[in-house]
């Protein structure tokens, strides 16, 4: 059993506060099993939308369940509640609301969801201010070496992974099943697996898209040329459907967990919305070219890392890319509340340093810039040490 750094966020945030926590990400990148490791310390208590008897009990609203679960009882330690997948559920707002407000300090209430939540925002009672989120992710480089909480962003001790570990990071993806079995006959058959659930189960509980085969060949596009710029009149043409339906489209592959969005970076905020972004995979291991999938790769270690840095409260943190008017471009920028933090070049292989690092570098300051090299040896090196441009080993 691999410990992820989670278990620490979520045993730290009840400890400090008394919101709900909502755990959301990708199927199968472990949020269930996250919370397993609770029933070793405190009463426990798991209800999935998709269990028969337990979505009866939570239909008969918050006041049935407190009883079920004997909320509030004297002498007894304030519980986990854990609520698997109950976003299905039409009114699930109104029920946490009730709940949360009905039963204050009793109960430590988890929800945890393989759909972005904040995709379901029609009707339904407002719940803002009465949780906090935290956006789960498959495996990365950092979790396998030192799966604890640190006070700071930044890794100032670099510490090695095994070859063979990175190597089946690299190849089978951060989802814990495929990555620990190490198996290309497992690894195939999942993959399969995922995308027909994705696809038709998850697909029809998120939205009323009938158009699944589109749908498959939009996705298939995206996985084709992940991370290159995108045009919506041109995926239209190729799909034949709408360029405003393309972009609904892509809105649910993003809700789906299956695609991630990276916009340029604009001083002026609405300047980067207006223009065409670039689309990750959540599964890097999709990405048939090697160099497509070293950028890939880094991408989904960016976005997990701005993502952990926001939720636990460092600050805000966004992913970005640079292009300019004469098509100089910059893989990555991350920004620090709201201003340029790090410049970041991936290279599959090349020692050689990037022009357009030093270019965008002048214009914009950043903290730090690294040129990042996939297949660079380990060096034991603090590489936050100043500002000098770098290249570094992922």
């Amino acid at each position: 059993m691999y410990k992820r750094i989670y278990e620490d966020f979520i045993k730290e945030h009840f400890k400090e506060n008394r919101q709900m926590l909502f755990i959301t990400g990708p199927r199968q990148a472990g949020k269930t099993t996250t919370t397993w490791f609770l029933k070793d310390s405190l009463p426990f208590f798991y209800f999935s939308w998709d269990n028969i008897e337990q979505r009866e009990l939570i239909l008969k609203g918050p006041n049935e369940l407190a009883k079920a679960v004997e909320l509030g009882h004297f002498g007894k330690k304030i519980p986990y509640l854990i609520f698997d997948e109950i976003h299905k559920y039409k009114d699930w707002k109104t029920f946490l609301k009730g709940l949360y407000d009905s039963f204050p300090n009793q109960a430590h209430i988890i929800v945890t969801g393989s759909a972005k939540l904040d995709f379901f925002k029609k009707g339904g009672d407002s719940l803002m201010g009465r949780y906090f989120l935290l956006r789960l992710h498959p495996f990365s480089l950092a979790e396998l070496v030192k799966p604890t909480l640190r006070n700071k962003e930044l890794n100032f001790k670099p510490k090695k992974l095994k070859e063979k570990d990175f190597e089946n990071l690299f190849n089978f993806g951060g989802f814990p099943d495929p990555y620990i079995k190490a198996n290309s006959k497992f690894y195939n058959k999942w993959k399969k697996l995922r995308f027909y659930q994705l696809f038709n189960e998850d697909l029809r509980d998120l939205s009323k898209i009938q158009e699944v085969e589109q749908l498959e060949l939009l996705a298939e596009l995206i996985r084709s040329q992940a991370g290159q710029l995108v045009t919506f009149d041109s995926l239209s043409k190729k799909v034949r459907v709408a360029s405003n339906t393309i972009r609904k489209w892509l809105k649910a592959l993003q809700a789906l967990y299956y695609i991630f969005e990276v916009r340029p970076y604009f001083k002026n905020i609405s300047r980067s919305l207006l223009k065409e972004p670039k689309y990750y995979l959540w599964d890097w291991s999709l990405c048939n070219d090697v160099g497509i999938k070293a950028e890939n790769f880094i991408a989904s270690h960016l976005l997990k890392a701005i993502q952990f840095w926001t939720d636990y409260g460092f600050g805000t943190y966004n992913l970005h890319f640079l292009r300019d008017k004469n098509k100089r471009e910059v893989d990555f920028l991350i920004t620090k509340d709201q201003k340029p933090w790090i410049l970041l070049e991936v290279k599959k292989k090349s020692d050689k340093l990037s022009n357009n690092l030093e270019y965008f570098q002048k214009q914009l300051n950043a903290k730090y810039v690294f040129q990042i090299v996939v297949d660079a040896p380990y060096v034991n090196e603090n590489c936050f040490i100043d500002s000098k441009t770098r290249i570094v080993p992922a």
